[in-house]
């Protein structure tokens, strides 16, 4: 019989093992190329960032277009609804106007046939 602590061991390795090896991947971003010794290297390395950097500033690129545009919708919806709201100020300002006509123009009116005759008081 195999003891536990070696089982939990050999499972530990197989676990190990099976796992692919992650430190050998070539990582995106700016590499130092004055380390290689060769040109051709040197020249693929700096090959390499100029790709990284096209990359980078095509993505940012397309991100603040579309801030941009998501800015310019908002503005254009606030701008109609400052046009909305100076209609309604414009309607309150001319209210106060019409109010006052209002009673002159049903003074000078005559009565119309329906409202009853005013009733004599006194008598």
């Amino acid at each position: 019989m195999i003891p536990p602590i070696a089982r939990a061991i050999s499972v530990a390795l197989l676990v190990c093992w099976s796992i692919p090896a992650v430190y050998g991947q070539d990582v995106p971003g700016i590499e130092i190329c004055t380390a290689e010794k060769t040109m051709e290297r040197r020249t693929s390395c700096l090959q390499s960032n100029v790709d990284f950097l096209h990359k980078s500033m095509t993505k940012l690129s397309a991100d603040h277009q579309q801030k941009l545009d998501a800015a310019n919708r908002q503005i254009d919806a606030l701008k109609a609804s400052v046009i909305a709201m100076q209609k309604v100020v414009d309607e309150l300002r001319s209210a106060p106007a019409k109010q006052a006509d209002d009673p002159k123009k049903k003074a000078d009116a005559p009565p119309t046939k329906d409202s009853a005759p005013a009733k004599e008081s006194g008598k």
